[in-house]
């Protein structure tokens, strides 16, 4: 049973369902459902342009909107097109553009600086921000200007930016002339833990740029990046082209895009993520010796077991990883579990069986 990761959950079955429709092909299509003979490459085909529309439809406003294969080169290619060479880029010290992406994103800037500002339970503040940057040497040419704020939605410790946090530090950054933008890698559990409206927790807000993920929460690959200023979106085509993530069948990311986005399934399953984290970690809580260190607000669990047990729990039949994140430093030996769409009521009870059961012995 894993709570490794939501990277591990397989295809949401309309996903798959969604993909065999608009890929057979004419002779091997359903009959409620004829295929088309072809498709027109790099996004001139009509689920492209469906996908596009229903991205328009969430925001409540006209977005443009590009697909990529991956969630690091989605934040890479955003913060390239907002952030010059010579430029820095705000974030949390935890930011997944800091500590997993292999320096992705000095690459596709093509040397911006990432400065890390800490902050509890994955979370910054304007005033952090301004007691950092403003540390800073202001000379130019030999300093670099900060020029973008990079926000987590979900953050990398489970929790979420309420709007009016967001709509705070995008005022705080606009003030000080820095674009904005949101790795929304979870950005579907963060919409469906708050009940509000995406275009609350983006462009509403200050956000400039969103990558929107959908892999974790059902998708097998559909990453997005989503423009609210078109004019920043002008020269993204030739950031896409050269980085090699122009797909000649980009039919293939919309064709999950399109269900993922029609009729609120996207939320359905991370609503379902959300769940099963909070009953885990609910769960956890009421053991003695566990600890939750970070407040649980979308699909991530961290907790610190007694001495014993999460090892206990992992040469049984779970899968799950101890982890190091800064910003949770009351936390010692922190463990991580992800819950996605997949996760079953009878998978948690045996987990907090079993980890009530290895605590009580080693007590």
């Amino acid at each position: 049973m894993t709570f490794a990761s939501d990277n591990w959950s397989l295809c949401a079955p309309e996903i798959a369902d969604a993909l065999v429709r608009a890929f057979q092909s004419e002779t091997g299509a359903p009959a409620h459902f004829p295929a088309p003979a072809h498709f027109p490459a790099y996004g001139d085909d009509p689920l492209s342009a469906r996908a596009r529309a229903r991205f328009c439809e969430i925001f409540e406003r006209d977005v443009t909107v590009f697909f990529v294969a991956t969630g690091g080169a989605a934040n890479g290619l955003a913060l390239s097109v907002l952030t010059p060479p010579y430029g820095a880029i705000v974030c949390h010290e935890a930011a997944h553009i800091v500590l997993d992406e292999g320096g992705g994103p000095e690459f596709f800037t093509g040397g911006a600086k990432l400065i890390t500002i800490p902050g509890a339970d994955g979370k910054l503040t304007p005033k952090a921000i301004a007691t950092r940057i403003d540390q800073l040497p202001n000379h130019p040419p030999h300093s670099q200007p900060v020029t973008t704020l990079c926000l987590t939605q979900a953050t990398e410790l489970g929790t979420v930016y309420a709007p009016e946090e967001l709509t705070a530090l995008c005022t705080f950054a606009k003030n000080r002339g820095m674009n904005v933008h949101m790795d929304g890698a979870r950005f579907a559990n963060a919409v469906a833990s708050l009940g509000v409206s995406p275009a609350d927790l983006t462009w509403r807000a200050g956000v400039d740029a969103l990558s929107f993920g959908a892999t974790k929460n059902g998708c097998p690959l559909a990453e997005a990046v989503v423009f609210f200023n078109k004019a920043q979106a002008e020269e993204f085509p030739f950031y896409q082209k050269r980085a090699g993530h122009l797909l000649s069948k980009s039919a293939l990311i919309s064709a999950q895009f399109d269900t993922y986005l029609a009729d609120g399934l996207w939320l359905k399953l991370a609503t379902q993520a959300n769940a099963a984290a909070r009953q885990i970690s609910e769960g956890l809580a009421g053991i003695g010796g566990c600890k939750i260190c970070s407040p649980t607000q979308a699909n991530e669990v961290f907790v610190s077991f007694p001495d014993g047990v999460a090892e206990a729990l992992l040469e049984s039949e779970f899968i799950f990883f101890p982890w190091h994140t800064p910003g949770a430093p009351s936390c010692k030996r922190m463990h991580r579990l992800v819950t996605s769409f997949q996760t079953s009521k009878a998978e948690i009870d045996a987990f907090l069986s079993k980890a009530n059961r290895f605590i009580n012995e080693k007590s």
